[in-house]
This record gives C-alpha cells, structure tokens and sequence, in this order.
C-alpha cells in the first residue's frame, strides 16, 4: 500500500474509532481519535501536493478539535478561534485557486441569498439565549464561517459546497448546544460526522480543482516534447 492511501485508510479508521466512540458513549475513544483526524488529513494532502493554505487550514481545524475537547468557557474561545483562522486560510485557499466561474451568476446570487438570510436568522434566533460574553464572538464567527460556505461553493463548485454547507451544519449545532436549545439524540456524533465530511470534502475538492489545473499544463508540456 502507497503512503497516501495508508494515510487515507488511517484518517477513515480514526473517523470510524471517532464516531463509533461517540456513538455508545466511550468518551476515552473520542479523546483519542479525534486529535488524529486533521493531522492525518492534512499529511495526506500534504503528499498529494496540496497548497500550504489547505494545509495551514486543515491543521488550524486540529488546534480547534484539541481546544474543544475541554468544556471550559476559554478553551471554547480559543478553539472557535482556531477554527475562524482556518476559515481565513480556506477563504485565501480559494480566491487563490479558485474559479470565479465555477457556478452560473444566477445561482452564486441564490447562494448569497441563501447564505445570507440563514446568517442574519441564526444569528438573531441564537442571540438572547447565549452567554452575554459569548454573543459578539460567535456572531463575527458566524459571519466568517458563511462566507466560507459560500466561497466553497461559488469558487470550487459542488463537493467543495456541500463541504462548506456540512461545516456550517456541523458548527450550528454546537451554536444551539452552547445556548442551550433542544438537542437531536447524541448531537456530539452528528456534530463530528457533519465536521469530518466538510473537511474530508474541503480537501478533496481542492485537491480534485488543482489537479484539474495541472493536466492541461502537463499536455502542453507533453506537446512541446514531441
């Protein structure tokens, strides 16, 4: 077996060892796993080539994942934080590689709209039930986190979207955990199978986009050698 598929079947048993952990409730599992997932990601795509941005973004996320182990009001900060840095990069990543035309002008205003009007609602719907403290940061949080939904979508098209969107799902969730609203049965587990999907896809579609660049600029090096 190559590196990289070793390194992909290692993150799949992490996600697996991960969610079966939170699923029957064996929090030593999910100490465990979940600090590997992002490193093992992010050397992956480290030897498929991937851009230091994706790289940058993916381990900001591991910096998250380890600060929200701990339910103490700080480390929540620091890893929504950590998070918000990634976003950063994702939000760089796809200005620099993206494609201003990977969906119609139609549908990226749809998204906009879409995107826009679940921000101003979630934000407004979440505002009085949280911290007083916790307020003004999740709702700037917010605010990134929707623009790199939308990014993924409109600059690096459909799986790098429904990465976004799951990130924006997976994140939410915690958002209504944190100001206290009714819960689906086991939300940490659909809260970690939203958030490692929105990356595996993230990197995938990056990946899949750059590679995508490269071949035309291979033939034509092929051409000129014949």
């Amino acid at each position: 077996m190559t590196p990289p598929r070793l390194l992909l079947a290692a993150f799949g048993l992490a996600a697996a060892v991960d969610l079966v952990s939170l699923a029957v409730g064996f929090d030593a599992g999910h100490t465990v796993a979940k600090p590997l997932l992002m490193p093992l990601l992010a050397l992956w795509a480290a030897l498929r080539q991937a851009p230091r941005l994706l790289l940058a973004a993916l381990l900001f996320g591991w910096g998250g994942d380890v600060l929200l182990l701990s339910d103490a009001e700080p480390a929540f900060l620091a890893g929504m934080g950590s998070f918000a840095a990634g976003h950063v990069c994702y939000l760089a990543l796809f200005r620099t590689y993206g494609s201003r035309n990977a969906v119609p002008r139609a549908r990226a205003g749809l998204l906009a709209l879409g995107y826009g009007t679940a921000l101003v609602t979630t934000v407004a719907l979440l505002w009085p039930d949280l911290p007083a403290d916790l307020r003004v940061p999740v709702a700037g949080y917010s605010l990134l986190l929707t623009a790199m939904a939308y990014g993924s979508a409109t600059r690096l098209g459909l799986f790098a979207g429904l990465g976004g969107a799951l990130f924006l799902l997976s994140d939410t969730l915690i958002a209504t955990g944190v100001a206290d609203w009714p819960q689906p049965p086991g939300p940490d587990f659909w809260i970690m199978l939203t958030y490692i999907a929105a990356q595996a896809l993230l990197t995938g579609a990056t990946l899949g986009a750059l590679n995508a660049r490269r071949a035309p600029a291979a033939t034509y090096g092929e051409m000129r050698a014949v």
